[in-house]
């Protein structure tokens, strides 16, 4: 009763609400739930309603503090500018890009996945930065846009 969504459409309470159900099951005890090895945690939480594989990674990664890498839009659309893969790529097949190329270390991946979303949250925006980006010369998006974006908007 404590925890009911704010606005008519708001769905996170609902969500919340059923993580805490399912987290009763445990004695409300993390600690237990996050006993489990990183697979089976990964899909005991996509079991609950409201979880997808971006919160249940996220979950994993930053509360169970087990390695698993977080995909989220950043990440996708950092690495489709970039040309290390397409635009149309799955989570799966993204997340197992990143798992078969860096250390299975969970602080790497924490500091990674921060990076990126730093990066692409101040620089690599929708209307990207290009002209401050550290990345700009191998970016395949800056090459093959029609305008020059190294002019469009520069960096504070």
């Amino acid at each position: 009763r404590l925890v009911r969504p704010s606005r008519f459409f708001n769905a996170k309470a609902a969500k919340i609400k059923a993580f805490l159900g399912h987290l009763r099951g445990y004695g409300y005890d993390l600690d237990a739930l996050f006993a489990h090895d990183v697979d089976a945690l990964r899909k005991e939480l996509l079991s609950i309603k409201g979880v997808g594989p971006e919160t249940a990674d996220s979950i994993i990664l930053y509360g169970a503090h087990k390695p698993i890498f977080v995909i989220d839009a950043y990440t996708k659309q950092l690495m489709a500018r970039l040309g290390l893969v397409s635009n149309g790529i799955t989570y799966d097949d993204l997340q197992a890009f990143f798992e078969a190329n860096l250390p299975r270390e969970t602080a790497l991946f924490q500091e990674y996945h921060a990076q990126i979303v730093h990066h692409c949250h101040n620089t690599c925006q929708k209307a990207p930065l290009c002209a401050g980006c550290p990345l700009v010369t191998h970016c395949d998006f800056v090459q093959m846009a029609p305008l020059p974006l190294l002019a469009v908007r520069p960096s504070p």
